[in-house]
């Protein structure tokens, strides 16, 4: 797994599904990328983590982990990096810090989003728009697979850049020898 095409290949046997599934976005789609088939093989995550670090923007100073998919992820990139991890919550817990975002402070920090997948980046924008009411600055997405298919208009309108390792196609290339 040291190219990307051979990564693409490993993630692609792993994850792919096919049948009848609910997207987070609402939409139905005969495809799934079961993301917590690669995020829970050490492996596999070690070797997308290297290949997401030069995706990361060089003045990022914290990474923001989306819950729940996003978590490994960013983790992974952290031991890679030395960046700090901003674990990001869809809602604030009801308990203890009763915050949406834990770990270091973020007022005034530029935070780079990661995420397993996009289809419509429905759930980033939201996160985006919670951290910078929040005082972080968030201009990055960075995500192993984005399965929008071009389809990114709730993402440049929230003023956010989308770095992907991997599109849908790009996979299924790949995964499917084609």
């Amino acid at each position: 797994m040291s190219t990307k095409t051979e990564l693409a290949k490993a993630v692609f046997k792993l994850a792919h599904r096919t049948g009848t599934f609910k997207l987070r976005s609402g939409q139905t789609s005969n495809e799934y990328f079961d993301k917590y088939q690669f995020e829970s093989r050490p492996e596999v995550l070690r070797q997308i983590a290297k290949q997401l670090v030069p995706m990361i923007p060089k003045d990022t100073e914290l990474l923001g982990a989306l819950e729940m998919g996003g978590i490994p992820i960013a983790t992974a990139i952290a031991l890679e990096t030395g960046h700090e991890v901003v674990f990001v919550r869809k809602q604030p817990k009801d308990y203890g810090t009763c915050r949406f975002a834990e770990g270091p402070d973020i007022k005034g920090k530029k935070i780079t989003l990661i995420e397993d997948v996009i289809t419509t980046g429905g759930q980033v924008v939201i996160s985006a728009g919670d951290l910078r009411n929040d005082g972080a600055v968030i201009t990055d997405v960075v995500a192993v697979i984005d399965r929008s298919e071009g389809k990114t208009d709730k993402i440049t309108g929230a003023n956010l850049k989308l770095h992907a390792l991997f599109t849908m196609a790009e996979l299924k290339t790949a995964g499917l020898g084609g």
